[in-house]
């Protein structure tokens, strides 16, 4: 994502879009806000708007950088929802398809990034269920469990056996 210049808060970054992104990235932006478990930041990061685990609460990343749940983006010509979830977790990712199917919409979707042109797009009720059903603890539980699969999480695993 390309920042903003000039940009540093979520608020700013909603009214630095044309007034049709505008629109859309804040209907999304209401949703994720009213469904996201406390635990959770609001920040502008990355070019986009994103709710992380602080560092303060959460340190041990692999970047050094909060520790990202859901993003949000407006793109030239359509929006960015990023599920972190759903790319962490199987079931999340199911639900979502589900959630798509039921609605009768197109779920036009990268590794945890769905596509959309409007907020209409999107079965909002059901995406506001799948972002509650996380919390910054389960998130990190995910997350290390993830991090145990890379080549320095087997690094590491192995390096604390021998320990043993």
């Amino acid at each position: 994502m390309k920042r903003v210049a000039g940009v540093t808060t979520p608020d700013e970054y909603i009214a630095s879009l044309p007034a049709d992104r505008r629109k859309e990235i804040a209907t999304v932006r209401q949703v994720v806000n009213k469904n996201i478990p406390k635990g959770y930041t609001e920040v502008y990061f990355y070019g986009m708007i994103g709710w992380v685990i602080p560092l303060a609460r959460y340190p041990d990343t692999y970047n050094k950088h909060p520790l990202c749940y859901v993003m949000l983006a407006s793109e030239k010509s359509y929006g960015s929802l990023h599920l972190l979830g759903c790319y962490g977790d199987a079931g999340q990712l199911a639900a979502l398809k589900r959630a798509f199917a039921n609605a009768g919409k197109k779920l036009d979707m990268g590794k945890s990034c769905v596509h959309f042109w409007t907020a209409d797009d999107l079965p909002l009720a059901e995406i506001g269920k799948l972002v509650a059903a996380v919390t910054p603890e389960k998130w990190i539980e995910i997350y290390e469990k993830s991090r145990l699969m890379t080549k320095a999480g087997k690094a590491k695993a192995a390096k604390a056996a021998k320990r043993k």
